[in-house]
């Protein structure tokens, strides 16, 4: 870990890689950031931040996603730590609830296009309350991505309303899928997600370098011009809406769907065990398939073109 402060008030900024320790764009790229601010070729101006390029050490060591579990979910303190990601928790979380501004950057197993997923929308409910929409998807349309997410929280939770059928277990299982955007909004800051490409895709370590460069810059951190943001006809802004759970072992994809993959309504995604065919219930695309999920968890999800983002 690395801090940062310059000279001029500021925004308060941390910067994670390797949340999951097979995911090393993000160590690499604030490696690099480090090194241009050591060696005076970047100059902080104003402000503080912090680099964190290995958040994981044990997964990251192993160059594994986990080490004794994902730390990007669960992520609380704890009186009582059980295993290695309870260790970790137990000090970042703290750390993040000094900051203002999170970016934490991951990658992605098969190839695809690098996205950022945000937050919800300003609101006062009790699932996920907010109050920095304009400035988080200010930020997000800067890094240097056309592709945008939101709304997984909430298409979460409703297959976990789905599962559970018991409203009192909910908030407990949600507080599972807390990972480090979630409790950073929860501490009063805003956060982003920034998937920079396939893992061993070397334009993922591009990817999250601009993202970095182009953060300070757009936060006013640095004398860096700040980046012009996406252009609306260039963007692709979507929206999580539906999470389809696997119901048997033996159900199975119609193909070797991928993220983003588009699918139109009534299309054939999979088949159930019993024959029953799998339908699209609307034209979109497909998120986070996973043909290896287990029986009652979410086997997919499915997202709807999201003009007003």
């Amino acid at each position: 870990m690395a801090e940062h402060t310059g000279a001029n008030p500021g925004p308060s900024l941390i910067i994670t890689g390797a949340i999951h320790g097979n995911e090393t764009c993000g160590t690499e790229a604030i490696t690099r950031v480090m090194a241009d601010l050591d060696s005076g070729t970047l100059t902080l101006r104003s402000g503080r931040v912090t680099f964190v390029p290995i958040a994981n050490p044990l997964a990251y060591a192993r160059r594994s996603r986990n080490g004794d579990r994902n730390l990007n979910r669960k992520l609380f303190p704890t009186a009582h730590p059980q295993d290695f990601e309870d260790h970790v928790a137990n000090w970042l979380c703290p750390l993040l609830a000094q900051h203002d501004v999170l970016l934490d950057l991951h990658s992605f197993n098969a190839p695809g296009e690098p996205f950022v997923m945000v937050g919800p929308r300003n609101n006062t409910g009790a699932l996920e309350p907010f109050q920095h929409e304009q400035a988080e998807r200010a930020l997000a349309r800067h890094l240097g991505v056309r592709r945008f997410v939101d709304g997984w929280l909430r298409a979460y939770g409703d297959g976990v309303r789905r599962r559970l059928g018991d409203e009192s277990q909910l908030e407990t299982v949600l507080r599972y899928d807390m990972g480090t955007t979630e409790y950073m909004r929860g501490t009063g800051g805003y956060a982003l997600t920034l998937e920079c490409g396939q893992h061993q895709d070397p334009q993922a370590r591009t990817v999250a370098y601009r993202a970095i460069l182009n953060t300070l810059a757009f936060l006013g951190m640095t004398d860096g011009t700040p980046p012009a943001p996406v252009a609306a006809r260039a963007m692709e802004a979507l929206t999580m809406v539906a999470v389809v759970d696997k119901i048997s072992a033996d159900d199975v994809f119609s193909k070797p769907w991928r993220s983003f993959d588009a699918v139109a309504k009534g299309e054939q995604i999979g088949t159930r065990a019993d024959g029953t065919p799998v339908l699209a219930g609307f034209d979109g695309r497909i998120l986070f398939p996973d043909s290896a999920a287990a029986a009652g968890a979410e086997w997919y999800y499915l997202t709807r073109a999201n003009p007003a983002f």
